[in-house]
């Protein structure tokens, strides 16, 4: 289990993900707090693990949660919390929709056809005490990014972390990718999107170009782009 779990994250960090991972790195110093909301098996949490002080990981998915508590417990990853809860504008109980077992597509945005559990979910704002300072925000949520915003109103106005995300308009059910951006951008950041190794100011991001869902596989097609980063101006 854990030469998997390794292995995976070793093809991220130079693969798959080598970009977002390589931002990451630059806005983290020792002995920060970081947060890693929608965790799923983990490539993101091990990184942010060794260059964090301190990384608190949200994952809903039951098994997933599980999974990744033990890893934190084997390596060990002696400064990584992980809770087993989503992440929303408040805290209480949410329906989470699972396209299948362990799925990286879960959501709380309904999704027709998939299983349905209800899961405990909490805002940052709520998570995290006053003075905490969390210094690096990584929200992969299948959709449900501008909840995680909107829960974290106090920590985008006092803390001011560098947040990573993954939006996609396929997973909206309303709005569109461009409401996370004003939404951060009316709080005082400015945001760029990845595209391949290069960073682009959102201001040149098209839907229609950048998010094109034509033909088999859409996504790995080079034009495409799902992860932004913005930092505080």
């Amino acid at each position: 289990m854990n030469a998997r779990f390794l292995w995976r994250a070793h093809r991220g960090r130079m693969l798959d993900q080598a970009t977002e991972l390589a931002m990451i790195r630059r806005h983290t110093r020792p002995g920060d707090l970081a947060c890693d909301v929608g965790a799923n098996k983990g490539s993101y949490l091990y990184w942010m693990s060794q260059w964090a002080g301190r990384v608190v990981a949200f994952e809903p998915q039951p098994g997933l949660a599980a999974y990744l508590e033990a890893i934190s417990a084997s390596l060990p990853l002696r400064n990584v919390t992980v809770e087993q809860k989503g992440v929303s504008d408040h805290s209480g109980v949410l329906t989470l929709y699972m396209p299948s077992v362990n799925s990286p597509e879960a959501s709380l945005v309904p999704i027709e056809g998939a299983q349905k559990i209800d899961v405990p979910v909490v805002s940052l704002d709520d998570y995290f005490a006053a003075g905490e300072r969390l210094a690096v925000l990584k929200v992969d949520v299948e959709g449900h990014e501008l909840g995680v915003f909107g829960g974290a109103e106090r920590i985008l106005r006092e803390d001011r972390p560098v947040i990573l995300f993954e939006c996609e308009q396929r997973h909206l059910r309303t709005g569109s990718v461009f409401d996370c951006f004003r939404h951060l951008e009316a709080r005082g950041y400015t945001g760029r999107f990845i595209q391949g190794k290069s960073l682009k100011p959102v201001s040149e991001f098209d839907l229609a170009l950048h998010q094109n869902q034509t033909g088999e596989r859409f996504w790995r097609h080079p034009d495409y782009s799902n992860n932004f980063l913005f930092e505080p101006v």
